[in-house]
């Protein structure tokens, strides 16, 4: 855009290249706050390398309100007396709220109504009256943490000793808008208790143990974790045949009839409009009609609605619109009820489908067919756990195989379930059944490996899908109870592959791929790569000028 200083009223201050700046001319201009703008940054780095000036930070502190008139909350430890304000003794706290308020639609906190709460007396007897507002309930979510740590502890906040060996809290899980909220305050109430010297005491007991305390209170958690969201699944509109007479652009129906796809082909006519349901909002509907733009549909209350999976007399609030993937709502109609899941599939195969449906971190859209997979998991496991194994003859290299796989499992879900990658963590556990089902058909495995096998997948699975483990784990003559066993532990040697695959490339494409003993070096592998008859082919009797290994699975040769 160009412009023209006659007509301008003000400067122009939107996005655009810096002009007339001397050495900042063409740094370009964004909408970004602060040291995001690339111009704001260019500058504050000129200022600081010249000394004539630092970056700082400006904070848009507000005081916190912490008044709230409603019931549910922690009582403010005050009184109101004849000399005026006094706060309640320490030996008479905390202020407990009273269990048997009467709630009234009046618009005033329960507890003016409460007596025995309302009127007591103040540090010289006289009759006073309790502060009816409560806390933000922030004031105690902020510090929860530390009172968990000892709920009974009656001498303080919470334990110095646990305290010691507990904190800071290794992981903090919630939503992104926690970010602003809840982990606002409970940051500003462990700076404020560090600062008090509340942790004084906790910090000397971890030096003395041999953890270093510095730091370990500038803030309550050491990570954060924002879980993703589950959404509502996409869902088709009913298919609609709509008929009645046209007033302009919209058809005022006389009958309304939801018919099976295909019965008639949609479309937009005089007296007749037949497509999917795609919005409603009360009585008008939108539909697509196989054109541009959807055809709005009205339906008076004098109109027929007929649904023929719903007996009884129909109406239009029982039409079902199309829904895109969306947050789940009550009144978008796209809730998925768990307890009617655990009702049908019961709870390990809905916890097990949680897990594995999607990343932990970013959810997505739910999938009813996707629990399936679950569901199978679970009955096979089921059929492994009670499974009277019998072998046959052992074969060792399929016995080394099962061992390495489970190991190898074992070393996955470890690591995945560390990583908060439950998806992935259940596709491993999901891989070692299918090898141990094979197992089982071949009956060449020895019977120490199959029981080892069975019990690492029931152990890697108990936290997933905590009751069938459990009963399985029982029903193989195991000590109870399965969540109290260790972890079972990998062995490196036994998770190593004996085999790899070598790729072979010839000026980076791919020319040939066989599998060979892992751990070979370098030369060995050169040697394989060029002992190929594919390579041997291709190169004509000619000798490399450079043959390359990378990752000790890839050679790549440049003639």
């Amino acid at each position: 855009e160009k412009l023209d200083g006659t007509t301008m009223a003000a400067a122009y201050a939107g996005p655009g290249r810096m002009v007339n700046s001397g050495p900042f001319d063409g740094t370009p201009v964004t909408s970004d706050k602060g040291w995001a703008n690339p111009s704001v940054k260019a500058v504050a780095d000129w200022l600081a390398e010249r000394a004539v000036g630092r970056k700082s930070v400006n904070y848009r502190m507000r005081d916190w309100l912490i008044s709230r008139q409603r019931y549910w909350g922690a009582p403010i430890p005050v009184v109101y007396g004849p000399d005026g304000v006094e706060m309640v003794p320490d030996d008479e706290l905390p202020v407990l709220l009273p269990d048997d308020v009467q709630f009234m639609p009046t618009g005033r906190s329960p507890l003016t109504y409460d007596e025995a709460f309302l009127h007591t007396t103040d540090s010289d007897g006289e009759p006073a009256r309790r502060e009816t507002d409560t806390m933000d309930t922030f004031m105690c979510s902020s510090w929860y943490q530390y009172r968990y740590l000892s709920p009974g502890f009656a001498q303080g906040p919470f334990d110095p000793a646990e305290a010691a060996y507990w904190l800071p809290v290794d992981v903090y899980t919630g939503g992104a808008e926690h970010a602003t909220m809840h982990l606002l305050y409970t940051r500003f109430f462990t700076k404020a208790m560090r600062d008090l010297g509340m942790f004084a005491e906790a910090q000397s007991m971890m030096e003395a143990h041999g953890r270093d305390p510095n730091g370990a209170f500038d803030e309550p958690m050491t990570k954060l974790r924002n879980q993703g969201q589950i959404l509502g699944a996409e869902r088709k509109g009913d298919i609609i045949l709509a008929r009645g007479r046209r007033d302009g652009n919209v058809l005022i129906a006389e009958r309304v009839e939801v018919i099976e796809s295909g019965t008639v082909e949609p479309g937009s006519r005089s007296s007749e409009v037949a497509g999917e349901l795609m919005k409603r909002t009360e009585n008008i509907l939108q539909i697509d009609a196989g054109g541009e733009e959807l055809v709005t549909i009205e339906v008076p209350h004098s109109a027929i609605v007929h649904i023929p999976t719903i007996e009884g007399e129909n109406n239009v609030n029982q039409l079902r619109h199309h829904l895109e993937i969306q947050r789940m709502s009550k009144s978008k109609g796209n809730v998925v009820n768990p307890d009617e899941l655990v009702a049908q599939f019961g709870a390990d195969t809905v916890r097990a489908y949680l897990m594995f449906f999607a990343k932990w971190d970013q959810g997505g859209p739910w999938n009813y067919g996707g629990i399936k997979g679950p569901q199978r998991l679970l009955q096979d496991v089921w059929e492994i756990g009670c499974a009277d194994y019998a072998p046959g003859q052992t074969d060792e290299s399929a016995t080394r195989a099962l061992r390495r796989k489970t190991h190898q499992t074992i070393r996955k879900v470890t690591q995945d379930l560390d990583d908060f990658s439950f998806n992935t963590a259940v596709a491993a556990i999901m891989e070692l059944r299918n090898t141990i089902l094979a197992a089982q058909r071949a009956a060449n495995v020895s019977r120490v490996a199959w029981d080892e096998a069975v019990d690492m997948l029931l152990l890697l699975l108990a936290p997933i899908s905590p009751h069938i483990t459990e009963e399985l784990w029982t029903r193989r003559g195991q000590p109870y109870s399965i969540h109290q066993q260790p972890w079972p532990q990998w062995d490196e040697e036994v998770a190593r592959e004996e085999m790899v695959s070598l790729v072979v490339q010839i000026n980076g494409k791919t020319r040939d791929k066989f599998d060979v003993p892992a751990g070979l070096d370098d030369d060995k592998l050169r040697q394989l790569a060029l002992a190929s008859e594919k390579v041997q082919r291709l190169l004509d009797g000619q000798a490399p000028r450079k043959v390359i290994v990378a990752r000790g699975s890839l050679v790549n040769i440049v003639p």
